[in-house]
């Protein structure tokens, strides 16, 4: 079992910055990817990003260039900086924990960026 906990969501003005956290915990050895994915009101759930274990890095093209996955192993936890945030980008930002077999999700948190 792995238990994901999210925090850093808010509101925004357009182009501003956020930086979300997922602090991980239980079977945190299983996990081979971390990853952001979000859903906007009416939408399906998309991936925003994703590191591997090793630190292959994937981003959705509609974030690159303007969002950066990290990792701290030290604190088990991931982390996304959210830099020239749009409207677009409103939804709410699921962590996800995958690991051979199944995933995890954390509770969600919301991001919402006014214009």
């Amino acid at each position: 079992q792995v238990q994901l906990v999210e925090s850093g969501g808010g509101l925004v003005q357009a182009g501003g910055s956020l930086r979300l956290s997922c602090a991980a915990s239980g079977s945190i050895f299983s996990i081979f990817v971390m990853g952001w994915y979000r859903q906007a009101p009416g939408k399906q759930r998309e991936l925003v990003a994703a590191i591997t274990s090793d630190s292959k890095i994937n981003y959705a093209d509609s974030v690159k260039g303007r969002f950066t996955i990290s990792r701290d192993n030290a604190k088990n936890t991931v982390y996304l900086q959210m830099n020239s945030l749009k409207p677009e980008d409103t939804a709410v930002y699921y962590c996800n924990a995958k690991v051979i077999g199944s995933g995890y999700w954390g509770q969600g948190t919301q991001v919402t960026v006014s214009s």
